[in-house]
């Protein structure tokens, strides 16, 4: 039952969860906990005056989902990291302009046993989904008793001996339990606050063991309704998934609820789990035996590598031989010795690599498994309990987080990350080539090298995922400079690349990765050498993608306006158009309304390669992945193959949403704001280019910059 202990303790304190109540997120929290974290909300943020102002409970519930973008197109840089950001939500506008509000002075700490404010509001430290205490406070949320038993059983597993309640330093063995008390006493403590005379005369004393065992035994307290207190629970609210009192059916918000008896609905439950279990206990039987295969990897990758000697051809000396070439050969020996050691040690990091990778994946293997097995530990002993309104409170979220932690189990997880071979093959034919061409050549006075170049920072800057950069040679400089090699890193703190060779001192570089934080750096050269690096430069791309229609890549037929941002068509054939930006990281989302449909057509929606197909229907080859929608239903469609019909079409005025999640590898669609059948499209790898087709019945409009819609982020929080 150890694995179990990190399922019993608090997400706030660490410690074993004391009074533990139930959010309305499923998560759990102690009673003093949830106090403590308590922030008092202005009046003008108040459930009355949203009410009165028109915007609903469930709008402010749902604020913290919604992303606020802060200016990356500015293209600040600085040398040597960049400040912290501010904590302060920000706002952001097209042109780029940050907007902060004023800051407001920090609520001071709530007492532990002060009342609570009016217009509290919690933020569950786990789901950080915030919550609006009605008048009730925290007496609102019902006590996990379920909870509580499993803590109780867990703590009573774990002690060795049971200590006296009473000492003040190091509690001494106890020696007897008072039933009436319901507390263990050591002797001296027994003699001195229970002695056995007046009204304590009549109270029974008992072994320690035997009073652990009425403790255990001794009736739990029937679960009480939170909104009528006075009355216990008697049935189960299907539509609320939560037990009510008679009350609450008769006079309540669930009389017109359907609801179903209390040990059915436990039952049905407690069933439910257990075939979960059955699932996830099978992955983690997968886990255990692929946690063995990874320890015989790292076995195997930890053989010392023995790289096999090869024999170079022997060079015969001539007497024409002048002791410069005996120097130069010596010097030529010297070189080839220090890149064996080069090559070597880049044996070594692969080496080094795969151990890292592997024992990685074993960490992080080993960890979730520990998570699993602490699941399921904890899930078997809810199922034990035998109170069917408290199994029941808890339960759905069990069933969720068991289906959940089964499903991160699936395909590729049990994989291995990298395998035991050594890849690596040492390609010598063009030094050989080189060695025969050795000839002699006259030596010439060489020049210094170029001092470090400068970046200048006034003309560096970003524009959606595009850096310019800009660099001088320093004022009194002399040396002549042939050239410069620009070099950027990988966006997420990789290796630098170079990106640019040449003799200009601005170089604009298109196609990074949006919302990444890029490293420049750029040096000089010239016949005698390279110079060192200029200072670090630092920059972050947009955070969210400003494009239009690109008409260079458009077939003939598509009709441009509004600043690329409208296109219709002059055929009646479909033709393909795509945005001039492309994505291969990050998450995306934009939208196309629809300013005229007539006759019933079927316009495509989606993304594509470059080199998609321009003169046929988006999705018609294996470059495009789409929607077609006409004004009944839609359809999924890529490589000409037609999947999931959805009913629901467009009409003039309606709008198309595209959502491309890179990060999950996932395309999805909707309709007026509401998502447009499963999931559409999964394993989307590579560079993808936002793309419509349509004819001359259809005219559409671009949308870009918009937030992740609603539907999106409420999926992606429940996963």
């Amino acid at each position: 039952m150890e694995e179990m202990e990190e399922e019993l303790k608090c997400p706030v304190c660490g410690s074993f969860y004391r009074e533990p109540l139930i959010l309305p997120c499923s998560h759990s929290l102690c009673q003093a906990c949830a106090r403590n974290i308590l922030v008092q909300t202005p009046e003008a943020e108040s459930p009355q005056s949203r009410r009165a102002s028109g915007v609903s409970d469930y709008d402010y519930l749902d604020l913290d989902k919604m992303s606020l973008y802060s200016e990356a197109d500015s293209g600040y840089g600085s040398y040597g990291g960049f400040a912290s950001a501010p904590t302060t939500p920000c706002q952001k506008s097209p042109n780029g302009v940050r907007v902060f509000p004023p800051a407001a002075p920090p609520p001071p700490p709530p007492a532990a046993l002060a009342p609570v404010p009016r217009n509290a509001c919690l933020t569950c430290p786990q789901c950080h989904r915030s919550l609006i205490l009605d008048e009730r406070g925290l007496r609102g949320f019902p006590k996990n008793r379920v909870l509580e038993g499993v803590i109780d059983r867990y703590q009573q597993s774990k002690a060795a001996a049971l200590r006296c309640q009473l000492c003040e330093k190091a509690p001494k063995e106890a020696t007897a339990m008072c039933e009436q008390c319901d507390v263990f006493y050591c002797e001296p403590c027994r003699l001195r606050c229970h002695p056995p005379r007046g009204p304590l005369a009549k109270h029974r004393l008992v072994p320690p063991a035997q009073g652990r065992v009425s403790r255990r035994l001794s009736p739990r307290k029937i679960s009480t309704c939170t909104d009528h207190e006075l009355e216990n629970h008697s049935m189960y609210c299907a539509q609320c998934k939560m037990p009510v009192c008679y009350q609450c059916l008769e006079e309540g918000k669930h009389s017109s609820h359907e609801v179903k008896a209390l040990g059915a609905m436990w039952k049905l439950h407690k069933s439910q789990l257990s075939q979960a279990l059955n699932g996830l206990s099978d992955r983690a039987k997968e886990a255990k035996e692929f946690l063995v295969q990874l320890r015989n990897m790292v076995q195997q990758i930890q053989v010392p590598y023995q790289p096999a000697r090869e024999t170079n051809p022997q060079q015969e000396n001539s007497v024409e031989f002048e002791a410069c070439l005996v120097a130069q050969c010596d010097a030529l020996i010297d070189a080839l010795n220090r890149r064996k050691a080069q090559l070597l040690s880049r044996v070594n990091k692969e080496h080094e690599h795969k151990l890292k990778v592997v024992r990685d994946q074993i960490s992080h293997c080993t960890v979730k498994l520990r998570q699993t097995t602490g699941l399921m530990e904890y899930c078997l002993e809810v199922i034990k309990e035998n109170d069917p309104s408290g199994f029941l409170q808890i339960s759905d979220a069990l069933i969720r987080r068991v289906h959940l932690t089964e499903d991160q189990w699936g395909k590729g997880t049990l994989t291995p990350r990298m395998t035991t071979d050594f890849d690596l093959n040492l390609d010598s034919a063009p030094l050989l080539q080189s060695i025969h061409q050795l000839d002699f050549v006259q030596m010439k006075a060489s020049s210094p090298v170029p001092a470090p170049p400068i970046l200048q920072l006034e003309e560096c800057c970003t524009h959606n995922n595009s850096a310019t950069l800009s660099w001088k040679q320093p004022p009194l400089s002399t040396v002549q400079v042939e050239g410069y090699i620009l070099e950027l890193d990988d966006g997420n703190g990789g290796q630098f690349r170079e990106v640019y060779v040449g003799k200009e001192t601005m170089c604009t570089v298109d196609g990074l990765h949006f919302n990444s934080m890029y490293s420049a750096r750029v040096k000089a050269f010239n016949k005698t050498g390279v110079s060192q690096y200029s200072k670090t430069l630092v920059l972050q791309t947009s955070e969210v993608a400003w494009f239009s229609f690109d008409p260079g890549s458009a077939h003939s037929d598509i009709l441009f306006s509004n600043d690329n941002l409208t296109v219709t068509c002059n055929s009646y054939d479909d033709r393909v158009v795509l945005g001039k930006t492309g994505f291969s990281k990050g998450l995306h989302y934009w939208e196309l309304s629809i300013d005229r449909y007539d006759n019933h057509p079927d316009p495509a929606f989606g993304v594509a390669r470059v080199d998609v197909l321009k003169d046929v229907m988006l999705g018609k080859d294996d470059k495009a992945w789409a929607m077609y929608v006409d004004n009944n239903r839609s359809w999924f469609m890529h490589n000409n193959s037609h999947t999931n019909r959805t009913e629901g079409g467009i009409t003039k005025g309606a709008t198309v949403g595209v959502l491309l999640d890179l990060t999950r590898r996932t395309l999805t669609f909707s309709i007026n704001e509401d998502q447009q059948g499963p999931v559409a499209f999964e394993n989307m790898e590579g560079l993808f280019f936002p793309a419509v087709s349509l004819n001359r019945n259809v005219q559409v409009t671009l949308h870009t910059g918009l937030p992740v819609p609603e539907f999106y982020t409420s999926r992606a929080s429940m996963q």
